[in-house]
């Protein structure tokens, strides 16, 4: 639930029997230098509204605006203030700059200097609510791309200047100031241009332009056969119906298809990808020229991918290169990366080997060669060098709570970590210096911004651009602890621990657990806070103990850590919650009788399953957005955990709370945007349905017309509810 579930965690964060033995939890802890000092000299104290709207109030580290490298040179920008700086790299002095004045003689209804989408040696891009805008910030001329009105998922092409573009079902293109239908489907049930399969597979976007912007690429998707589901619009009068197409497990899905548009004779043609209809067509790619489309094709089951070659002319099949299967699942998310100007070579990335990996591929050998042996995951491949026998790409390195930048050559294989410092390291490459820009972070630093060479080990000096200072210096801010526990089966599980500032040894503490649990998702980083929201510290700092762990499931750790759950959602997950709250209750600063638990979306079912399931752990649970019956949740990354009900009876019924409403012993609240479309309602609403029938008292508080998140200042009220319940009933 890449764009649904994992969007929601950024913004939170904004279980059967388990062994005795005290060799299974051992603390290697690290405390940080957050809130270390002389109280007094910290006389602020976080309100909660501080807290959540944090990012506005000037509460996390500083950063570059809009901070870029300019296509085709050595130079990068920011903006700053109402004016955008262009640098050369090696030089102290502004190369160019483009005030918000500049801007404003060609579009005089700038309020702020726009959002840069991409800049080169000549323009920058940005969009206003009419068109898309290049301005030549040599010659200070702009040229403009309109597109209609009610447009979304806009494509631009600073090659062409043309705008692809959607309106309801349809897809355009502003071409040489006109509008184009590429398509104009009455039918409603058939979409175009829009991202498919529910932004599962690595899935953002649905149209792709070839790289010379001859043609374009986009996904169909054929609804016909979806469920409608009714969400309730009370903003009018009388409240009405509001219908989205979910594809429940196990039922009917879409059908996918993809299009190809030739710019210059507005012929349309469609790849034949075949049958079963439902099956999934993922990580689109185009060949350097512009021959042909590579597809990732899964069955629905998805345990079986071939890589298949499109004639992108006639949409002819060519070939299937390769084919992936396991009995678990197979999940591409990365499309092909093509050596430079080679249309016969490219790398894949895989984990058929149990890491993610990098693997090239030639075409007229047709042989699939494994580039790197990692014990640990490659994250991306951002690019070459200029000849194309070094690549750069990010992953884990050995602590998969870190993220760094690495180079391997395709030749010896030999792999080099280019990053040297700890923590999370956000990078963008620019191949005509190999040079990176470099944002990182960690427990101890809020973030430093540097541009360095790519290469390993080099002595070439790096140039600091930004130091960000600790925004929460004068606050009352409590300490971050790492903790490595041990699961049932030998895997380590990384935690993190918040004590109030105030931490007195001798005292006993209320605990509150915050969990996700579920795939594709990392709450423990090596990054500012360690990766936590700051309404855990204003929660820390009522007297609580803050605990979060990554158990079996989550992202960064393998294909066996993350595959055990197949097909049994909530039984290792919940089995690992329980290690750590085993932990906790070892600690002697722990009060074991007041803890309480809190989690939103995956974190949702695991709250209430750690409350129906292990009953008398918690005193009171918050689930927020929760999945109570995985029978009601989409196809796409449904069925490929849980496989569908039909084929998993069992496991479906393990994994369901419905039946264990009874077992409740404690203090329940759920929590539900009323017009959510990633988790339906029907899942809360049902479990209320069981506990009114079996006589069961819980909570419930609804955000009406909210979707699977609660945003904006309203935000500040959902957690003053949550923590406000858990405060008054963790006794």
């Amino acid at each position: 639930m890449k764009i649904t579930f994992l969007s929601l965690l950024v913004l939170l964060t904004s279980c059967s029997a388990l062994s005795q033995k005290k060799s299974t939890v051992k603390q290697t802890a690290s405390s940080s230098k957050i809130g270390v000092g002389n109280l007094a000299e910290k006389p602020k104290s976080l309100t909660l509204e501080d807290a959540v709207l944090g990012y506005y109030k000037g509460l996390y580290p500083k950063s570059l605006r809009n901070l870029q490298w300019v296509k085709n040179t050595a130079n990068y920008c920011w903006v700053e203030g109402d004016t955008l700086f262009i640098k050369p790299v090696h030089s102290a002095k502004v190369a160019y700059f483009v005030t918000l004045a500049d801007l404003k003689e060609k579009v005089t209804t700038l309020k702020s200097f726009p959002y840069v989408q991409s800049i080169d040696d000549k323009e920058l891009v940005f969009s206003t609510q009419t068109a898309v805008v290049s301005y030549n910030y040599i010659d200070k001329m702009a040229t403009y791309t309109s597109f209609s009105e009610g447009a979304e998922n806009q494509d631009f092409n600073p090659k062409t200047k043309n705008l692809a573009f959607t309106v309801e079902n349809n897809l355009y293109i502003s071409q040489n100031k006109k509008v184009v239908a590429v398509t104009e489907n009455k039918d409603k049930n058939i979409v175009s241009g829009q991202a498919i399969h529910r932004f599962e597979f690595g899935i953002t976007k649905g149209t792709f332009w070839s790289p010379g912007g001859k043609r374009l690429a986009f996904y169909q998707k054929d609804e016909t056969f979806v469920a409608d589901y009714p969400l309730l619009n009370i903003n009018t009068t009388p409240g009405s119906l509001e219908s989205i197409k979910y594809p429940m497990a196990g039922q009917r899905s879409e059908h996918a298809k993809v299009g190809v548009y030739n710019l210059s004779n507005s012929e349309l043609v469609y790849l034949k990808t075949g049958e079963p209809l439902d099956h999934f067509l993922t990580n689109l790619t185009w060949s350097p020229d512009e021959k042909y489309i590579y597809l990732a094709e899964l069955n629905r089951d998805q345990n079986h991918m071939q890589l298949n070659q499109y004639d992108a002319v006639t949409g002819e099949k060519i070939q299937t290169l390769f084919e992936e299967k396991n009995e678990k699942w197979v999940e591409p998310e990365h499309g092909l990366y093509f050596l430079p100007d080679n249309p016969n070579v490219f790398l894949w990335l895989s984990e058929k080997d149990g890491f993610m990996n990098i693997y090239k591929y030639n075409l007229p050998d047709k042989n699939l060669e494994q580039i790197t042996h990692l014990k640990w995951e490659v994250e991306d491949i951002l690019g070459f060098d200029k000849r194309g026998t070094k690549v750069i790409f990010t992953g884990t390195g050995e602590d998969p709570r870190e993220k760094h930048v690495f180079s391997v050559d395709l030749k010896t294989k030999q792999v080099q970590r280019i990053t040297k410092e700890s923590g999370q390291h956000r990078v963008l490459y620019n191949k005509e210096n190999f040079s990176i820009i470099d944002r990182y972070s960690n427990l101890e630093t809020p973030g430093v911004t540097k541009i360095r060479t790519a290469l390993a080990n080099s002595r070439q000096p790096e140039r600091v651009l930004l130091k960000s200072k600790n925004p929460l210096k004068e606050y009352k801010i409590g300490n971050t602890e790492f903790i490595k526990l041990k699961s049932k089966n030998g895997f380590d599980l990384y935690g993190r621990m918040i004590k109030p500032s105030n931490f007195d040894a001798s005292k006993k503490y209320p605990v509150l657990v915050y969990v996700y649990g579920g795939p594709h998702a990392q709450l423990v980083t090596n990054s500012w806070l360690g990766g936590a929201s700051l309404w855990m510290h204003w929660m820390a700092e009522q007297g609580y103990i803050i605990f979060t762990l990554d158990g079996r499931g989550s992202a960064h750790r393998g294909f066996a850590f993350e595959s055990g759950i197949h097909r049994h959602l909530g039984k290792l997950e919940v089995e690992d919650q329980i290690l750590g709250v085993e932990y906790l209750k070892k600690q002697p600063y722990v009060d074991a009788n007041r803890m309480a638990v809190h989690g939103w979306s995956f974190g949702g079912f695991m709250t209430t399953s750690l409350m129906l399931k292990k009953p008398g752990t918690f005193t009171t649970g918050v689930a927020g957005g929760a999945v109570i019956d995985w029978k009601w949740y989409e196809v796409m990354y449904g069925e490929r955990y849980m496989d569908t009900p039909q084929q998993n009876p069992e496991g479906y019924a393990e994994a369901s709370l419905l039946d264990k409403v009874e077992n409740l012993n404690g203090k329940l609240m759920l929590i539900h945007g009323t017009v959510d479309d990633v988790v339906v309602m029907q899942h809360s609403l049902a479990l209320v349905q069981q506990c009114v029938k079996k006589g069961v008292q819980m909570d419930y508080f609804p955000y009406p017309m909210h979707k699977h998140n609660v945003r904006g200042r309203d935000r500040v009220h959902l957690m003053t509810k949550v923590l406000n319940y858990i405060l008054e009933n963790n006794k």
